[in-house]
């Protein structure tokens, strides 16, 4: 096993107990005292029996196998922003980050072994691909020396076994643009390296299909997502998780997290080489971490904000690329030629992120209290304008700004890179007044006052009585505005679950019984954008009012700061 520093490298917890008191020689990853005897009865009714644990049974009845094994099951994970630290946590400084309620979501379908294929659907970037597991290179990843476990720390990626991939890799989307064709072999690359590490040649022959309703390429940890679903899904495949459920120690919580988070880097590292982790840390534990690194050949400072509130978050997307290589140059310049001041900046911005840290982790923090979400929106003012003064902001991010300041519903900052992107605002806990002075204006809802034109009014003008009703005319009126000068609007939350399981892929009904909606590859495929998704899967991404939201217990989520 690494040294619990190379464990912390890589921004996982360590933890003495990922060490198995027996380890299974076998070619599969299971232990020998299985994770399956702990496994809920909804998650274990479902497995099939294999083994030793078809030793004490009657002899199993020779037929031919027309059918899959097991019933489908869903994963499904959070996209990530920035809130606090962006740039300054490149020299040194801290930042935050948290999930957002936008997600990823992988549904895994079984086929008769008759068939001996795996095949990667991934319709949002139009992959497709189909291999044959006996021919895929599982020799070379069970050689001695090679052969990872589940519970292992993999810090690089091992160059004999890319090689061995590679000309698996080559075959997918042969005839596309080069462009496409790169996306699609880093994709593939990552689900292949994880297939091959973790299942094994005589694993079920399946269908594994990625749907996301996080903008791709905007700076929301889109690939750390889908890597979480990818190491979930196959670590649930070989029994080396045995929840979630309502009744999980908090240590064993903990444990089933790092080794998901952990499988989700080496993915992340397939895509993007030298990631730092903190995308697959948020992705799979959900809240917030404290990120901050610590110095070459370090590990970096890693600390998860299990009372990071949940909050109503809105995301704007100004659909500008952009490059992070370019708006860290960009930096790294300025402070070049002029040191002192830009250090200066950056070291304000790590005090913002400081803040906030020492907010929510202070014992009197109450997560309902307005004033502590005003101190939160404050800093989020605050670390814009740094940002702006770093020159990493963008005409688009400044204008949304702007339309959403004018209304006074929220704080608003660049999430990521800028230069483009996503820009955040945290909705205030009550609607603002519709009273602007000045080009200000007055967070109190109580000033019925000197309302503008553009101001959320009934027919008659009268102004709305209803804060709620107030604060859904506003973001109504947002999203017209928004959406006319090109910008794509999401209603989402912060802060919320990490990784979650759907297990069959069946929805329970409003009463908690089973025997709802199942969601098959073919309805799956079928659901049209993010609103199709989330009213198919029952997971509303928080306050999106166009979908009834409806109380569907089958999803589990794996929650450390409930079990706690």
């Amino acid at each position: 096993m690494p040294s619990s520093d190379s464990v912390r490298r890589q921004g996982y917890h360590t933890s003495e107990t990922l060490t198995p008191r027996t380890t299974s020689s076998h070619s599969t990853q299971t232990p020998e005292n299985s994770p399956i005897e702990t496994m809920p009865a909804q998650l274990l009714s479902t497995m099939p029996a294999n083994g030793a644990s078809r030793s004490n049974s009657a002899p199993a009845l020779h037929r031919k196998q027309s059918s899959p094994m097991m019933p489908p099951f869903m994963v499904s994970a959070p996209g990530k922003v920035i809130v606090y630290g962006e740039h300054a946590v490149v020299h040194g400084k801290p930042a935050i980050a948290a999930a957002i309620a936008l997600r990823s979501y992988l549904h895994v379908s079984f086929l008769s072994k008759s068939h001996r294929t795996v095949t990667v659907r991934f319709p949002d970037i139009e992959l497709q691909h189909t291999w044959n597991i006996d021919e895929l290179p599982w020799d070379t990843f069970s050689a001695p020396g090679k052969k990872k476990y589940y519970y292992d720390l993999v810090s690089s990626l091992d160059p004999d076994l890319l090689a061995a991939i590679q000309p698996h890799i080559e075959e997918v989307s042969p005839k596309v643009p080069d462009a496409i064709r790169k996306v699609h072999h880093s994709s593939a690359c990552c689900f292949l390296y994880l297939f091959l590490s973790l299942a094994s040649r005589k694993t079920n022959p399946c269908v594994y299909t990625i749907r996301s309703t996080i903008p791709l390429r905007a700076g929301l940890g889109s690939s750390a997502s889908i890597s979480v679903c990818i190491s979930a899904a196959l670590l649930l495949q070989i029994r080396a998780l045995s929840g979630p459920h309502q009744d999980q120690p908090a240590q064993e919580c903990e444990l089933q997290l790092e080794r998901i988070n952990r499988w989700a880097f080496v993915g992340e590292m397939c895509i993007h080489g030298n990631p730092s982790g903190i995308d697959n840390t948020v992705a799979s534990g959900g809240k917030a971490v404290l990120y901050q690194r610590t110095g070459p050949n370090k590990p970096p400072r890693i600390v998860p904000l299990h009372s990071f509130p949940e909050l109503p978050l809105l995301l704007v997307n100004t659909r500008q690329s952009r490059s992070t290589a370019v708006e860290v140059a960009k930096v790294a310049t300025l402070k070049a030629n002029h040191p002192a001041l830009t250090e200066n900046i950056l070291d304000a911005i790590g005090l913002v992120t400081e803040s906030a840290h020492k907010l929510l982790t202070s014992s009197d923090f109450d997560p309902k209290s307005h004033d502590s979400l005003k101190y939160l929106g404050d800093l989020i003012t605050i670390n814009h304008g740094l940002l702006v003064s770093l020159g990493v902001s963008h005409p688009k991010l400044e204008r949304i700004r702007e339309i959403i300041d004018h209304t006074g519903i929220g704080w608003t900052k660049l999430t990521g890179a800028g230069g483009g992107g996503c820009a955040i605002t945290i909705i205030k806990p009550q609607p603002p007044s519709t009273g602007h002075r000045n080009g200000t204006h007055h967070d109190h809802s109580s000033d019925d006052s000197e309302s503008e034109p553009d101001s959320p009014v009934t027919a008659t003008g009268s102004i709305i009585s209803s804060g709620t009703k107030l604060k859904h005319a506003i973001l109504d009126n947002l999203e017209v505005k928004l959406e006319n000068e090109g910008f794509e609007k999401f209603e989402t939350t912060l802060a919320g679950d990490g990784v979650g399981v759907l297990w069959p892929a069946v929805l329970h009904n409003v009463n908690e019984e089973e025997g709802g909606e199942e969601i098959d590859q073919e309805k799956f495929l079928k659901a049209e954008g993010t609103e199709g998704i989330e009213r198919l899967v029952g997971v509303v991404s928080g306050r999106n009012r166009n979908i009834e939201r409806e109380v569907r217990e089958g999803w589990k989520f794996w929650r450390p700061w409930e079990s706690a």
